[in-house]
């Protein structure tokens, strides 16, 4: 007797998985797949260049002078009797000639790809956390109001140093505003009796009325998105001391907005979604739901975003660096050697063509890499 054999119109399992799937659409893309082999590259020659450039004798030394050979152009060799037997480039060659003090080239730009790949992470990673906090809260808790004593009461709290300013030079005022901050913050309405006070009466009836999380952050991102990113770093890194570490900071607090946009766009869309209606009624908590249910379906255009701004990040750091806001000397940075190298651009161009080069190269990697993901990421481009 035969045996039963399953039905002809039972459901078959998909013939790839969502990864698989995403793989073959992504190498579809050759662009994107030739932007993910020079990323990698690219990471493999700045992670290699941190140990191959420090220590107490590195294999390429950046920051050794020798001006007998200096503006040599690619593979030169040292001049003899220039250089001492242990001082010798690697293969007696300066692969990308020296500068005007006769440093390694190949050396400093090794060098300076740690210094762009730190950046860009680095500022990337400040900027999604911080786009990622801000966007979740507008979306998720969006229609949630605040009311603007609630806001004020917060806003004071931040401006209590003020007062001894106040004290020093405006004793009376100092002591109206502080009632008039102390009433905020208890809540009470204050009595409108003094001339004074009764000016501030129209700012405390407002605070009575409220206005939602959604419109008080998204209001805040476009207020940062009116200033001109570039010259907002720029203002920054002026008044802060040089550091690789400063520069990072400042790149990641000012890149986050589109990163906020995102994910409040995909929370706006989440929130409603059956899954997360079924959470809520489960009991299941807004940190939990956020994270483990949210943030996993949300991470697509954010993973796209952090890509293409690393590259933005790199470019930025690439432009302080030429502008003398960058890392300092003697560090090298792709950017300080293309400035060095602006005034001797008939004498050795060189000096101007290789990090220029190497900066349009990564930057593009990026982009293209990112335009990939953000290809194959969308379902809508399904087959």
């Amino acid at each position: 007797m035969a045996m039963p054999t399953a039905p002809e119109t039972q459901k078959q399992p998909p013939l790839y998985s969502p990864f698989r799937e995403f793989r073959k659409r992504f190498a579809k893309n050759r662009l994107a797949v030739s932007g993910l082999v020079a990323f990698a590259l690219f990471f493999v020659v700045a992670v290699s260049g941190v140990f191959l450039t420090t220590g107490e004798d590195p294999v390429f030394n950046p920051s050794r002078v020798n001006l007998q050979n200096k503006l040599l152009p690619p593979l030169s060799s040292p001049g003899p009797g220039t250089v001492r037997p242990d001082e010798r480039p690697l293969f007696d060659l300066y692969l990308l000639g020296t500068d005007e003090l006769g440093r390694d080239v190949f050396s400093r730009m090794l060098q300076g790809a740690w210094v762009s790949l730190t950046v860009g992470f680095v500022a990337v990673g400040i900027s999604v956390l911080v786009g990622i906090f801000l966007g979740g809260l507008a979306g998720y808790f969006g229609p949630k109001v605040l009311s603007f004593a609630m806001i004020i009461r917060l806003s004071l709290l931040s401006l209590g140093a003020l007062f001894l300013v106040f004290r020093l030079f405006l004793p009376g005022l100092s002591l109206i505003l502080a009632g008039l901050i102390l009433t905020f913050l208890s809540g009470k309405e204050p009595s409108w009796d003094s001339s004074p006070a009764r000016v501030l009466r129209p700012f405390f009836r407002l605070g009575q009325y409220g206005i939602s999380v959604d419109t008080l952050i998204m209001r805040f991102v476009d207020i940062m998105l009116c200033f001109p990113s570039f010259f907002l770093i720029l203002t920054v890194i002026a008044l802060l001391p040089a550091s690789i570490y400063n520069i990072m900071v400042v790149i990641g607090l000012t890149s986050w907005m589109g990163t906020a946009r995102f994910i409040r766009a995909e929370f706006l869309s989440l929130r409603e979604q059956d899954f997360v209606l079924a959470a809520r009624v489960l009991g299941v908590g807004s940190t939990r739901i956020i994270f483990r249910h949210m943030l996993p379906n949300a991470v697509a255009p954010v993973l796209v975003s952090a890509t293409i701004g690393i590259a933005t990040a790199i470019l930025t750091e690439a432009g302080l660096s030429f502008l003398g806001f960058g890392v300092p000397p003697p560090q090298a940075t792709w950017g300080n050697i293309l400035s060095q190298g602006k005034q001797y651009i008939f004498d050795a161009p060189w000096l101007t063509l290789i990090p220029g080069f190497s900066i349009l190269v990564v930057v593009l990697a990026f982009n293209l890499f990112g335009e990939g993901l953000r290809d194959a990421l969308n379902p809508r481009l399904q087959d």
